[in-house]
């Protein structure tokens, strides 16, 4: 007898269906498993043997045919444990359902015939929402992550025969829900706050500019005057998540399987911070069968680059596209795949090797050359605001004064992004002014004689490239953002133009 099961495997970041065709003939006992799997998928035959004989049903005599079509695609993974031993029950007519069209099976399966937690759960859910199936059979600890796609019946299942009871409709399964609205509020961390930076003004200023329009920041000055600790605190002053951005998120996250067991969403704004040794697989993605990277990881967060110029210089330069496009593109053997990137970059060096400003260096001026070389200019010009930190007074150290709570500068820049989000409405690629392109500058970003005149000195006096005024234009815009302005001022081009300075100071 022939039976078809529905189940899911992963491309990318997304779904697409897999049909699980089982046929229990006549002959010697033997289980052939067709249609390009993997090793952990031929290994499903002792799992799947092992698991049906664990939960009292018997293992199908005579040739027994699995094919996973389509054929010509590779399958890989553990989790068409659960469809096939279904179906091997269906084929052998130990089950009887109707219901095997309308759900979408996955999960894996111990040999007690338990079912364990897999990954890509989501992008599966939707997967199941968007073929028009009724709902989904997966692992219990993977049920909240499905259950966040609305309209799909979500069944948790401990084990293959309470699968296989549901189906048959032996016994009833109430379909997991979750509340979405409950998930996203936003409880921010009190070991992690910008009131504890003492100090500092300018940088935080900084901090704030890049969180209100999403833009790059490259923070500069000798260890221990605080770059580390303000980098991470910027988490806690970015605006929270849309549900779409949540949703994005979170299915790179599952499908790297970084998700903790029971997580519906990554409500969190992610913040990555990868150790300087990373290879360009690890922060870019890749392997064989290509997988997210760090900058994915760090999709709609914060990608945290400390000892920026301890990181190999062909990594840096991977970076460039991303950074520019929003998105990376990984082509290998078994095929490309394209992975989001939108992500804020913040990265964190000292000017010299010994850590001290230039004139105080005691590095000779070739060291502090080939220090500061391994940062290229291309990848500079794509960083938004280039800013010093300065060593902190002893005044402000051992002051009782407490800097802006992390709450009160989140304010602003919801305040902010919420400018931008009305400005944007008919540009739904267009997220925040950091996405700005070129002929949406020409809109949004224009100028009046006097502030063109200004910044035309600037370029000039300073060298900028032709992306660095594109991204002065940007900032600038945001600053005005910030002030409540409908147009940019002078002072808010003056204040963009002074956090492009640094890096001319240092790299000339």
């Amino acid at each position: 007898m022939l039976s078809r099961i529905c189940s899911a495997a992963l491309n990318g970041i997304d779904a697409y269906p897999i049909e699980v065709e089982v046929n229990a003939g006549y002959g010697d006992t033997l289980v052939v498993i067709v249609g390009l799997p993997d090793a952990a998928v031929k290994e499903s035959r002792d799992r799947v043997s092992t698991a049906l004989t664990n939960s009292g049903y018997k293992f199908p005599m005579g040739r027994t045919t699995i094919n996973l079509a389509p054929a010509d695609v590779k399958k890989e993974g553990p989790s068409f444990d659960l469809p096939i031993a279904i179906g091997m029950l269906a084929a052998s007519e130990q089950i009887e359902t109707d219901q095997l069209d309308n759900f979408v099976i996955t999960g894996e399966l111990a040999l007690t015939g338990a079912v364990r937690p897999g990954k890509g759960i989501l992008p599966m859910a939707l997967h199941a929402k968007a073929d028009g199936k009724t709902g989904m059979l997966v692992p219990e600890e993977n049920a909240a992550e499905a259950a966040v796609v609305s309209g799909l019946q979500v069944i948790p299942v401990q084990n293959l025969r309470e699968a296989a009871q549901f189906l048959e409709g032996e016994i009833k399964i109430a379909p997991a829900k979750v509340d979405i609205a409950k998930l996203f509020e936003y409880e921010n961390d009190d070991d992690c706050d910008f009131a504890e930076v003492k100090g500092q003004e300018n940088v935080k200023r900084a901090l704030e500019i890049a969180a209100a329009g999403g833009h790059n920041v490259l923070l500069i000055g000798p260890p221990g005057t605080g770059k580390s600790m303000l980098a991470k605190r910027l988490a806690t002053i970015l605006p929270p998540l849309t549900l779409d951005e949540a949703l994005e998120t979170t299915k790179i996250h599952s499908i790297v399987g970084l998700l903790k067991s029971g997580q519906a969403l990554v409500t969190q704004r992610p913040f990555r911070s990868p150790h300087h040794t990373a290879s360009d697989a690890g922060l870019l993605g890749g392997n064989i069968n290509p997988t997210p990277g760090e900058i994915s990881l760090a999709h709609h967060g914060v990608l945290f680059l400390d000892e920026l110029p301890e990181f190999k210089r062909s990594v840096l330069e991977t970076m460039r596209q991303p950074l520019e496009e929003g998105v990376v593109t990984i082509s290998r053997a078994a095929g490309t795949m394209t992975f989001p990137s939108q992500f804020m970059l913040v990265a964190a060096m000292n000017p010299t090797p010994d850590g001290k400003m230039p004139g105080e260096s005691r590095s000779s001026p070739r060291e502090i050359q080939n220090y500061l070389g391994r940062i290229s200019g291309p990848l500079l010009d794509r960083v938004d605001l280039h800013v010093e930190v300065p060593q902190v007074k002893f005044r402000e150290i051992s002051g009782d004064k407490t800097g802006e709570a992390s709450a009160q500068i989140r304010l602003r820049v919801m305040a902010a992004r919420q400018r931008q989000q009305k400005r944007f409405a008919h540009k739904p690629k267009i997220t925040c002014n950091a996405r700005l392109g070129p002929r949406e500058l020409k809109v949004f970003c224009a100028l009046d004689d006097l502030t063109k005149e200004l910044l035309k000195n600037a370029m000039a006096e300073l060298n900028f490239s032709a992306r660095a005024y594109d991204r002065i234009l940007k900032v600038a815009r945001t600053i005005a953002d910030l002030a409540g302005s409908e147009n940019i001022q002078s002072e808010h081009v003056s204040e963009a133009v002074q956090y492009r300075s640094l890096d001319r100071q240092l790299w000339t």
